[in-house]
């Protein structure tokens, strides 16, 4: 659904400008001097910083801004270097278990719905009441969140949301679910999502440090996805062969991963940050905060137009198949995965790369847009579901680009807020924006739907981008001939500082 003071941006980028070139030189050099690296999952090389601390040369290869809390950032480490943290990975395999039963529970939670009422209304309904706790109450989500230990606080909500999926299978199993009890489930597990989703947000960092950070939310993606692609086929099977209820059941053992992996972490090597007196005005100073950088608040903005109107595909998709392209179920779920597929490709893209800069996300998200109304006009099945492909690797890009991002520019103390404030954006939006969408989907059809979505995502983008580049006294520049090395498209400065703010150094 994933989850900052002004100078940090600087943290995460290289400088376009002249005063980086001497920087660039002096890390190529020192990663000629420096010996291959050898930490890989699995051989006890389990914290990546004490090996850049006592390694001059390492050192070397370190970016040269900092972050909020004074850590300094260096050059990607691989696809998988976040998994080299022992921590990372116990968590890592808890969720390959656990988010591959959520996705079991999704469908069979709507199959279920649907085949006590014939409604898709009622499948809706079952929706929103799982997102609306998360409209009211997400920023309380984060404050807790801020309040509490990450890990301690993760082990509760793991906990309450097996007990809940272990309720549903009893009555399920039992034959005497009715509608109204799924409905209810739903809400008591979107009110666990509230505190749930940003606690799991913000715990990334105390795991793997902010180094790994960009990678680490970028596998964490990548991780969602492969499971998108694997529980609703066995949940499909499951269904058929005995049930829904067995796949809720599946879904509440497959919480004790989690819980497992939390508890057999070395609490030695976590980064945890100490939280935050109780007070009044905590939610106030979170929005204050955010408000009060550009670098935060127009990510954030962006998020929400994203998040709200782009990611409406269910219906759309749904729409396409059925009415569009006249295709039946099995082709309907080909779309999916060509969504999931996608998706777990930006995943993993985005995982090679070091810490994102806002051009990025914002590049990502009119891409994402444009690659929408582009689809909006696919003249066939199989073009639809190319393209449906390549808006999954945009959209996922800019969801770990704007996670990562966030984190990176966020003090540690404030974390847990700001999480919440984007998870609220995000997902929180969807109450307000599917009914919309499903309104002009059913009215005028599903290509003025995704066509209406694509054109959102893409002027959101595009202004959000100008009000970027305006804030931090940056134009673009063309240069036809850039010579080696050089940028076709690059954003330099309007003027000629003699250093470069955060907010331009971040973009």
């Amino acid at each position: 659904m994933t989850p900052p003071a002004a100078a940090s941006a600087a943290a995460r980028t290289r400088f376009d400008d002249t005063t980086t070139e001497s920087t660039a030189a002096s890390a190529a050099e020192a990663d000629a001097q420096a010996p291959a690296p050898s930490g890989l999952p699995g051989n006890g090389d389990d914290d990546p910083d004490e090996r850049t601390a006592a390694d001059p040369a390492a050192q070397g290869r370190t970016l040269v801004a900092s972050s909020p809390t004074g850590a300094r950032f260096t050059r990607p480490g691989g696809m998988f270097s976040s998994l080299r943290v022992r921590n990372y990975r116990y968590y890592f395999a808890g969720q390959v278990v656990s988010n591959t039963g959520t996705w079991m529970q999704r469908i069979a939670q709507d199959w279920l719905v649907l085949s006590l009422t014939g409604s898709p209304l009622a499948v809706g309904i079952t929706t929103a009441m799982q997102f609306l706790p998360m409209l009211l109450l997400g920023l309380f989500g984060g404050v807790l969140a801020d309040r509490m230990p990450k890990r301690r606080l993760l082990i509760y909500t793991q906990g309450a949301m097996g007990l809940l999926a272990a309720g549903l299978a009893v009555l399920t199993i039992g034959g005497i679910v009715t509608p109204y009890y799924v409905y209810g489930f739903a809400l008591l597990l979107g009110l666990v999502t509230v505190v749930d989703n940003p606690t799991r947000q913000a715990f990334v960092s105390e795991m793997v440090g902010p180094k790994d950070l960009a990678n680490a939310v970028s596998l964490n993606a990548a991780n969602f996805q492969t499971a998108r692609l694997v529980g609703p086929a066995v949940a499909g099977l499951l269904i058929a062969a005995v049930g829904s209820g067995w796949a809720f059941a599946v879904n509440a053992v497959s919480f004790a991963a989690v819980i497992g992996g939390l508890l057999a972490m070395r609490t030695s090597e976590l980064r945890p940050i100490e939280p935050i007196a109780r007070e009044k005005g905590q939610l106030r100073e979170g929005l204050r905060y955010v408000k009060e950088r550009p670098e935060l608040l127009w990510p954030m903005v962006l998020a929400g137009f994203i998040g709200t109107f782009g990611f409406n595909f269910p219906t759309l998709l749904s729409g396409f198949a059925y009415d569009t392209f006249k295709v039946g179920a099995g082709q309907y779920g080909l779309l999916n995965t060509a969504m999931a597929v996608g998706s777990l490709a930006g995943a993993l893209l985005a995982a090679r790369r070091g810490a994102p800069r806002l051009r990025w996300l914002v590049g990502a998200a009119l891409g994402f847009g444009v690659l929408e109304v582009v689809a909006a006009f696919a003249p066939d099945y199989w073009t639809f579901a190319l393209l449906l492909m390549l808006i999954g690797v945009f959209g996922l890009s800019f969801n770990t680009s704007v996670n990562s991002a966030l984190q990176l520019a966020t003090d540690p103390e404030m974390r847990g807020r700001v999480m919440g404030l984007l998870v609220l954006v995000f997902t929180g939006g969807t109450p307000i924006g599917a009914p919309v969408v499903g309104w002009v989907t059913a009215s005028y059809g599903p290509r003025l739907g995704l066509l209406a979505c694509g054109l959102v995502s893409a002027l959101a983008a595009g202004v959000v981008g100008l009000v970027l580049a305006r804030s931090a006294d940056l134009r673009v520049r063309f240069d036809l001939h850039p010579g080696r090395g050089g940028r076709v498209v690059a954003f330099v400065p309007r003027t000629a500082p003699a250093t470069k703010s955060g907010l331009a150094a971040a973009c």
